[in-house]
């Protein structure tokens, strides 16, 4: 199968391109690099094809075109909710406007399905947990807006013009190469900060949860929607949530080292408690997360110690 994986040099990306081509796929990357996105150049690998543009680029039609995708994986995205909330006219531009062209391209093309990153962060504050794929979705952040206004477009572009589409609700992906200079991604943060012997900032009271899903969990979930989940949206976790103290504590244990620890305000955007509940994607998509969040942390921290 021919695949066109957007944003497939960043982080979660390229473990999707690195699966689709153990399970023999023919894959083409479209990544901008952009400094901020975590995308490396480095993470692409040999047999796949590279091309560098952002997503918003007039040429990403003739990408398309010339290399005739049956499937595109779309994961080009500005994806920090502290960018989102500081500049939500750059994120609209990159999450709806990018994605519009990509999936324009896709229809012009022939391309059968498009395969989404959406995310958590659409379900905002949620009345009830664990979250499925029910909840209401009342995003609380820019990023989290441009998620769900993507996930509506989808619809319609599976009714209006047969694409057909699976979207990927994640909880937070973490894993090797994750920016630890970033600003999303706390575990990666921390391990980086904890590598160089140095403090780490807990904003809010650190009690705040999240569902930590481990990277190639993620492509695992990727493979499956490639011929199943037409038209789901399907949340992505563990069904564990996990608090930023406890994430400290965790990597205490691994590092053998105790990080001073600065204390800041909560974040713009930032939603209180997070955790899924994934039966609907192990029903309808065979998958579930296989990887405990202690042995993904200690593999990640020893990814980033052998740099």
């Amino acid at each position: 199968m021919r695949i066109i994986v957007t944003g497939g040099a960043g982080f979660i990306g390229s473990h999707i391109v690195d699966t689709y081509l153990a399970a023999g796929h023919e894959v083409l990357v479209l990544d901008s690099l952009w400094e901020h996105g975590g995308g490396r150049r480095a993470n692409v690998p040999e047999r796949a094809s590279f091309v560098h543009m952002d997503v918003r680029d007039d040429g990403v039609g003739r990408i398309f075109a010339e290399f005739k995708p049956e499937v595109v994986s779309h994961h080009a995205a500005q994806h920090s909710v502290a960018i989102s909330s500081r500049d939500p006219i750059y994120d609209a531009q990159v999450n709806v406007v990018g994605m519009l062209n990509v999936l324009e391209s896709a229809v012009k093309n022939g391309c059968r399905k498009v395969i989404f990153a959406s995310s958590g962060a659409t379900f905002g504050n949620p009345e009830t947990l664990p979250i499925t794929d029910d909840t209401p979705q009342r995003p609380t952040s820019p990023y989290g807006i441009t998620k769900m206004v993507t996930e509506h477009y989808l619809r319609f572009y599976q009714a209006e013009k047969g694409l057909d589409f699976t979207a990927l609700r994640y909880g937070n992906v973490y894993g090797p190469r994750q920016d630890p200079n970033g600003e999303a991604g706390v575990i990666s943060i921390f391990i980086g900060k904890f590598l160089q012997r140095e403090g780490v900032r807990i904003d809010w009271d650190g009690e705040q949860t999240r569902d930590y899903v481990y990277a190639g969990d993620v492509a695992r979930v990727n493979v499956a929607a490639l011929d199943r989940g037409s038209g789901g949206c399907y949340v992505i976790g563990t069904g564990v949530k996990t608090s930023v103290n406890a994430i400290y504590r965790a990597l205490v244990e691994i590092s053998g080292f105790e990080a001073p620890v600065t204390h800041a305000p909560r974040r713009p955007g930032d939603a209180r408690d997070a955790q899924f509940d994934a039966s609907r994607a192990r029903k309808e998509l065979g998958w579930s997360a296989s990887t405990t969040l202690i042995d993904g942390m200690r593999a990640t921290y020893e990814y980033f110690k052998a740099l």
